[in-house]
């Protein structure tokens, strides 16, 4: 099987083609990116001299470019997206150009070429928040800032053409990814980095606001496993019951870096912050994937990493 990633310099793409490239031989990974402040070439230190693999600087926006490697390969999974909150509220038309208008080109690609599978990225943020429960598959989106807004349109134009044109596509929605290779901009790496170098920690709000986290080499195993045996037109959530507030999560990294409580300061909360995620994962579980991580195994491994 030859696979096109897309965003594959990004943290969660960069991780998943190191996953592909270690675990299976009989894989070959073109890898495509925009190169943004997100991406880093060196994210895939250690694979881009391997055989089975391919490096292609570029923008899923750019049609011929994009036609010309979906061709060639028997499958497609696309992280490429802008995919930070704060910066989707400064201003959201990046947003709607890559992740809707690029999955768009990307999807018409693919339907021209015929591929056997489309995985598409997603997120629990285009389910909006839940302060009791979890959200199934079936539960309406209900997005609640740009970069969700974004992110549900992809997903639902994805699905569309597994409706209108049989394009087999499969739809992940994740919660919160962290480990190695994230981009600083995001908390765990913001924070450890900030914590160790003893500077404040900017916690918006009173920090209570819940988020389910998931240790990326957990997620990469369950992106495999829906690319290889999810059901066609089906979207799986991917989640750990992980549930920390944000506040939770500050004071594990203080306690990690041998940091100070002091160094916690609250700020004004952003527009439209989500309360909380939660996820019903009864259905990726139903083909096999469970975490492995936990939440503190994978803090440690993460901490390591960025004080490095």
């Amino acid at each position: 099987m030859d696979v096109l990633v897309t965003g594959a310099a990004g943290f969660i793409g960069s991780n998943f083609v190191h996953y592909l490239l270690r675990e299976y031989e009989d894989i070959g990974v073109v890898s495509l990116d925009a190169l943004t402040y997100a991406g880093s070439k060196e994210n895939l230190n250690g694979v881009l001299d391997d055989p089975r693999h391919e490096f292609v600087e570029g923008d899923i926006r750019n049609r011929e470019l994009v036609t010309d490697l979906v061709s060639d390969v028997d499958a497609v999974v696309n992280f490429a997206a802008e995919s930070h909150v704060d910066r989707s509220i400064e201003g959201a038309e990046p947003f709607v150009t890559t992740n809707v208008g690029g999955t768009q080109t990307l999807l018409d690609a693919a339907r021209d070429a015929d591929v056997d599978r489309f995985l598409q990225i997603s997120t629990d943020e285009v389910y909006g928040q839940i302060l009791d429960g979890t959200f199934s598959e079936a539960d309406a989106l209900n997005p609640r800032n740009p970069y969700a807004a974004t992110k549900a349109s992809a997903d639902l134009l994805a699905m569309s053409y597994e409706t209108t044109y049989g394009l087999p596509v499969v739809v992940t929605r994740t919660c919160n990814n962290f480990g190695p290779r994230q981009h600083s901009e995001k908390l765990i790496p913001k924070f450890i980095q900030r914590a160790a170098a003893g500077d404040d920690l900017p916690v918006y709000g009173d920090g209570s606001n819940v988020r389910e986290w998931i240790y990326v080499e957990d997620n990469c195993r369950a992106l495999d496993v829906v690319l290889h045996e999810g059901e066609v037109g089906e979207v799986y959530n991917v989640g750990t019951a992980e549930e920390r507030t944000n506040l939770d999560v500050t004071e594990a990294i203080i306690d990690a870096v041998d940091g100070s409580e002091e160094q916690i300061s609250f700020v004004e909360d952003r527009p439209g912050h989500d309360q909380r995620y939660a996820l019903d994962t009864a259905k990726i579980k139903g083909l096999g994937w469970e975490p492995t991580w936990t939440f503190e195994e994978g803090l440690a491994r993460t901490v390591d990493y960025y004080t490095e």
